[in-house]
């Protein structure tokens, strides 16, 4: 009796042994079933600190790099919206060796890769005066303009201003570019106009706006130019002889003395106009007197009251 008990009581461990094994079982089981979730979940880790292989990465940059960013992107890539800056500068030395830095200027012309525009030379008895203008890169403008003092040499003004022309220059081409289109309509019509009226009419609204095109096209022109290659006034002189500065600037005598000079010197005009329209005057004496005598006898001949 006692062994049946036993007997039966350990069935009865062995079937609750083996009940929460295969419950064990099948939990493992339901977690052996959902692996996917647990390596998505590493991945995303493992991407997130940056840890992933080259081609996920580029792949992943590839996905997330916006589609509208466009590929000229880049700074000046719309040369429009460059700036134009014209660029002047006056600069006025006074020089010790005149030849030495006459010769010298042009030399240095040419390595900044500018070129003289205009020149005008004077000499009198006290100085020797040039005036150039220089159209230089505008890249190269500040480094001419630095460049033109030195040893032996008197920068007495230097003056230098700029003036931003890029609105004017997007705003022509702009225009342009709506006179072309215009352009291109009456064209257009000229191909359907049927009587000769029209096509008179057609062609003459077609040659206005070409003009217009042509107009803009050379402002344009000129503002770029004007742009890409500054302006530098130099003026250069020495004084000759001995003569200084000093001797040259009046006293207030010798204003005194000037402005009588001017004074004599109206004088002499004025009687030098009068000499030469002396044929007006004398006419004009001759008609006076021709009339004062024409009214003497007319008043002879009346017959007394």
């Amino acid at each position: 009796m006692m062994r049946s008990i036993l007997c039966a009581a350990l069935c009865m461990v062995l079937l609750y042994s083996c009940g929460g094994g295969s419950g064990k079982a099948s939990q493992v089981f339901v977690n052996q079933q959902t692996p996917v979730k647990t390596e998505d979940l590493t991945l995303a880790k493992v991407k997130a600190s940056g840890l992933v292989a080259d081609n996920q990465s580029s792949d992943t940059t590839a996905m997330a790099a916006p589609q509208n960013v466009p590929q000229s992107g880049v700074p000046g890539a719309n040369p429009d919206w460059d700036k134009k800056i014209i660029k002047t500068a006056n600069v006025t030395l006074e020089l010790k060796d005149y030849n030495a830095y006459n010769s010298g200027i042009r030399a240095k012309v040419k390595s900044f890769g500018a070129y003289i525009a205009q020149e005008q030379q004077d000499e009198t008895y006290n100085q020797i005066t040039n005036e150039i203008t220089v159209k230089v890169p505008v890249e190269k403008f500040d480094d001419l303009v630095n460049s033109l003092g030195g040893e032996g040499i008197k920068v007495v003004q230097k003056n230098i201003s700029s003036q931003d022309v890029t609105g004017e220059v997007i705003d022509t081409k702009a225009r342009l570019e709506a006179k072309k289109q215009v352009r291109d309509r009456y064209l257009d019509l000229l191909k359907q106009a049927k009587t000769m009226k029209d096509i008179l009419d057609v062609q003459e609204q077609v040659n206005t706006i070409q003009e217009d095109i042509e107009s803009a096209t050379g402002r344009v022109d000129y503002l770029v130019h004007s742009a890409a290659y500054s302006t530098v006034n130099i003026k250069y002189y020495q004084f000759l002889n001995g003569v200084t500065e000093k001797d040259i600037e009046p006293t207030f005598i010798n204003k005194i003395a000037e402005a009588f000079k001017t004074g004599w010197q109206i004088i002499m005009n004025i009687i030098l106009f009068c000499i030469s329209v002396w044929p007006l005057v004398a006419a004009g004496v001759f008609l006076v007197f021709y009339f004062k005598r024409n009214n003497a006898k007319r008043t002879k001949q009346l017959p007394a009251a």
